[in-house]
This record gives structure tokens, sequence and C-alpha cells, in this order.
């Protein structure tokens, strides 16, 4: 072994590790002194830069700066953005002050990747990544009629307030991290706050020069901003839904936003729900998957809290209401609450010019406290168009009519189209609602029929249900055209001591016999066309009083006048008075019998 060479290996070993060594405590050191004497100049030039940028509108606060020039990073920490309310208060006498106010509190806010040396040299501060730790955002909006038409560029060029010191500054990521977002609306008497967590936001390519602040490919300086969040949660007040979002995303630049999936989720079983309320109450549960919207104008919801899309589009879901009406019914006046009325009440001044549906499955059902029994409905496969669904004023006066045309499967099997137009406009809500249903076997009607209604089909070849029927909160009219062949139907009774029905044999063929209409048109070709006027109760819901107006058409076209109802009615009432006293005469002869014995 040549152990003179060795020694002599360790004494370069040696070296190099102390030059190693003294360069990193170097460094280190160096590092520590410009962090600690660059402090008071960072506080100064940066307040000074965001005062001049925004007319002395905000000042910033933060405890530690640290830099490493070698390796292009640097950090602030506990840092606070903060609004002065008393130039806010002057900036707003002076038609100067913008739409919203922006408080931002962080845990640390790190800059990544920059290069002295083209500070220097170039002079041009060039950042890759600026990463805002778990930010607290809060953006107070109160809409200003002097900026009712500003565009989203600035007044007065960015450049000038850096030009002296750089000829650009641009950070080509911006990333908040984990941020929690709260928006205040002051535009209404009382404040409405939304909060939302855990939501991340990516800004790209944000640029001051000479010619970004009028570049119409940016918006506030930006190329884009990407919006992300997942597995949001919201509770809603009555303390009976939750209402959830997965993988909500957004792009600027697109103008696109897509919820992968959305739903309505109630708090309580079909069981419980009722039972919580303390009264029969609609239970309602949705979820939809890949809602789409396209065209989004962001620069008018920053600006003004408005909700302005061309196109919104759902993929499929499904929409479940039930009641329970073995509870007692609360009597509440719905009247002004037809959709297009509510869609007037939301806060939020909405347009989206088209809604598309597809492939979407809803169903009603309800428990009846006199059958013991549930029945259900459903609509198969629902696809349609929604057009100028709006409550902006302005909107409105140019076209005041929000237009729904809709092709259903009604229990899976009756083709339905509807057309539905509403007026916003219209001082009692005018509506109107067309369309027909074509073959369809009657009997799959026995699954709402039968438990509700107590009520078989035996049979029944639905040929066409058209209806056209003009409406508004107090009344609907209009035509109904039901033609069908072979009807019978068996009216039921719910059995002594069981949840089971059974059929009213006698009375069933008196009412096949005498009362209904087998054929429409009959065998002599004539053709019972009904003529509707149904007054609506002010407790009735929109659909609801749907649902009774057509089933007024329905019961004329088969014969059921409100004269033959009554006879009905008689009848049974009759049957019962004689069944009870053969009960009655029964009960004397077994008692006489065993008198005798």
């Amino acid at each position: 072994m040549n152990f003179r060479a060795l020694f002599k290996n360790k004494k370069k070993w040696r070296w190099l590790i102390g030059v190693l060594a003294f360069l990193t405590i170097s460094m280190g050191l160096s590092t520590w002194y410009v962090s600690n004497k660059i402090k008071p100049f960072v506080q100064r030039e940066l307040t000074a830069a965001i005062k001049n940028a925004t007319n002395g509108l905000y000042n910033i606060r933060f405890n530690e700066v640290m830099i490493n020039p070698l390796i292009g990073s640097a950090s602030l920490t506990e840092v606070s953005l903060i609004p002065d309310t008393l130039v806010y208060k002057k900036l707003v006498a002076q038609h100067e002050a913008p739409n919203n106010l922006y408080f931002i509190k962080l845990h640390k806010l790190r800059v990544k990747r920059f290069h002295p040396f083209t500070i220097y040299f170039k002079k041009r501060l060039e950042i890759e990544l600026l990463l805002f730790d778990r930010p607290q955002i809060m953006m107070v909006n109160k809409s200003l009629s002097f900026n009712e038409n500003k565009p989203p560029q600035p007044d007065q060029s960015p450049y000038d307030y850096v030009k002296n010191i750089f000829k650009s500054v641009q950070v080509k990521t911006i990333d908040f991290k984990n941020a929690s977002f709260k928006y205040v609306n002051r535009n209404g008497a009382i404040p409405e706050t939304d909060t939302i967590s855990n939501i991340t936001i990516t800004l790209k390519d944000w640029l001051i020069d000479s010619t970004s602040a009028k570049d119409k490919t940016r918006f506030y300086l930006l190329k884009d901003a990407y919006v992300y969040l997942n597995d949001y949660t919201y509770a809603t007040p009555d303390s009976m839904y939750y209402i959830k979002a997965n993988q909500f995303e957004f792009s600027a630049s697109q103008k696109k936003l897509n919820i992968k999936e959305f739903s309505l989720e109630p708090r309580f079983s079909e069981k419980d729900f009722a039972k919580v309320n303390g009264y029969a109450r609609d239970r309602y549960s949705l979820k939809l998957s890949n809602i789409d919207f396209k065209g989004i104008n962001l620069f008018a919801y920053i600006k003004k809290r408005e909700l302005l899309a061309n196109e919104m589009s759902i993929a499929d879901g499904w929409l479940s209401v039930f009641n329970d009406n073995s509870y007692p019914k609360l009597l509440k006046d719905k009247t002004g609450k037809f959709p297009h009325q509510l869609l007037q009440k939301i806060g939020i001044h909405t347009t989206i010019n088209q809604i598309k549906l597809n492939k979407l499955n809803i169903s009603y059902a309800e428990f009846d406290k006199q059958s013991g029994q549930r029945g259900q409905i459903n609509f198969k496969n629902t696809s349609g168009i929604i057009s100028n669904v709006t409550n902006q004023p302005k909107v409105k006066r140019q076209n005041p009519i929000i237009e729904a045309n809709l092709e259903s499967y009604l229990m899976g099997q009756g083709k339905l189209n509807v057309n539905f137009k509403f007026n916003l406009l219209a001082p009692k809500a005018d509506f109107s609602y067309k369309g027909q249903l074509v073959n369809m076997d009657g009997r799959q009607l026995n699954y709402i029929t039968k438990p509700l209604a107590m009520l078989l089909i035996k049979s029944c070849l639905v040929r066409r249900f058209a209806f056209d029927i003009a409406a508004n909160e107090e009344v609907a009219k209009g035509k109904v055209t039901f033609i069908y062949n072979d009807l019978s139907i068996g009216l039921m009774k719910r059995h002594e001591g069981g949840q089971r029905l059974k059929r009213l044999g006698i009375l069933s063929l008196l009412a096949n016999a005498m009362i209904i209409y087998s054929d429409n048109p009959s065998d002599d070709g004539r053709l019972t066309l009904a003529t509707i006027d149904y007054q609506r109760k002010p407790t009735n819901s929109f659909f609801n009083f749907i649902w009774r107006s057509l089933f007024q058409g329905v019961k004329h076209s088969v014969g059921l006048s409100k004269q033959k109802e009554q006879e009905i009615k008689s009848y049974i009432t009759k049957f019962e008075d004689m069944k009870d006293d053969r009960e009655r005469r029964r009960m004397r002869r077994e008692l006489r019998l065993k008198q005798n014995k």
C-alpha cells in the first residue's frame, strides 16, 4: 500500500472539505445578514410600491424576510394586506374606488426561482413561482355606479409605477394553496356572506411592461386563471340537507366551468324526514353529473357578482321527491313560488342563454295514509333545452319569455313531449304548457293510481294524450284530448286489519258498465274533448297545479263528471251501509242460535 499517496490524497480532501465548509458557512451568514439588513428596505420599498399602485388604498405588513440570492428564493412570514377605510371613502367620493376590497392574511409568502443577474443587468424582474401558503382571503363587494362600464384593464398603466426601476415585472405562476375564501356582498340592506375552504387558485403569466395594460388578451394583467375545489360540502340553514360539489374546475381563458358531480343530500331517511319536521314535507334528493358552463363572464362576476354564461349542460343525473302524507300537512300559501318567480328572487343577477339537459331521471313518490302504501310516478331519460334563463331587468325587457322544450318517457314507456313558456314580466306569473303523450300501456300507471287513488287500471291503451293550457297563479284554462281504447278500472279499498288493498267487485262492474267510457272516440265515432277551467287553491304548489288541471281533463274524457263522482260516492256509501247491515243481521242470527241451544 502506498501510504505516502494516501496521505497526500487525505490532505487534498481535507483542504476541499474545508473550502466547502467555509463557503457554506459564508453563504449562510451572508443570507442571514442580507435577510436582516434588507428587511427595512423591503418594508419601505414594498409598502411604497403597493401604496403607489393602489392610490394609497392598501398597506402590507410582515414579520420576517428571508432571501437567498444564490438560488433565487425569498420568503415573507405572517403577511397581511389590509385596505385603509379612510382612503377608500375618499376614493369613493372621487369616483376612483374599486368595487371590491380585499383583506388577505397568510402564514408565509414564498418567492421561488427569481434571477438576480436578470434583475441587475437587464432590469427585468422575472419570478417563476409566487406561492401563498394557507391564505385567508376576504373579498367585500359593493357595486359602484361609476364603475359600470369600466373594462378589466387598469385606467393607468402599472408600468408607470415601476418603469424607473424595471423594464418589466413578470410572475409566471401565482399559486394560492389551501386557501380560505370569504365573499361578503354589501349590495343589499343586510350583508350576505359565503365561505369556501381548501380552494386552490392558480394565476398564470402576470406581466407589467409597456404594453401589457392595453393587451386585450389579458385581464387584470393575467393571461389565465384556474380555480380548483374538491369535496365541497355546505350544510343548509334548516339542518335538513347537505349540498355537495366534487371536482369544481374553472378556466378563465377558456371561459369554462366543470363540476364533475353536484348533489343535494337529505340528512334523514324517507321514514324519518317528516318525523323530524313534524309535518308532511317534500323530501328532495338530487345528483347531477358533469355540469359544464361555457362562455362564463368572469369579469361580470368579479365586478358585480353577476352569473353570465352562454350555455350550461348536464350530462346525466336524477331527482327524487318523496312525501309522507301520513303526517299532517302544513298548509302554507304557495302563491309567488312558481319556478320563474323564484328565479327572480335569487340574490345573484343571472343570465344563462341555454341549458341543455340529457338523460335525467325524475321521480315523485308519496306514502298514502288511507291506503297505507307508497305510490310512485317517474319520468325516464328526460332531455331538452331551456332558453333565456334570466332575472336581469335589461334582458327581461328585451325577451321576457323563458322557454323549455323537453322530451321524456312516462314510467319508462310512453313518450312525452312538452313545451313550457314562462312570462317574466306578467304580474300574475303567466305561463303555458303544451304537449302530448303517445303509445302507452295505461296499466303502468297502477304504480301511482292504486296506492294514491285506490284505483286499479285493469286495461287501457293510451293512443294520444294532448294538452294545451294557458295559466297564471289563479287559474288554468285550455283543452285536453285523450284518445284511448279498452279502458277498464277496478275500485279498491284497504283490507280491514291489513296493508293489502282489495277490489270492490260490484261497484267496479257498475263503474265500468254505467259511468266509464271504455273508448274515446266511442264506437259510433263520438270524440269527447275536455275543456279545462281549474281554479288554483293558494296552497297548491306549481307541479300540483299542473297535475290537477290535467287530471280534470282526464276525468272528463273518461266520463267521470262531478255528478258521476257524486253518484259513485253515493253507491259506495250505500254498499258499505248494506254490508254493515248484513253483518249486524248475521251477528243477531248467531246470537239467537246460541240462546236456543
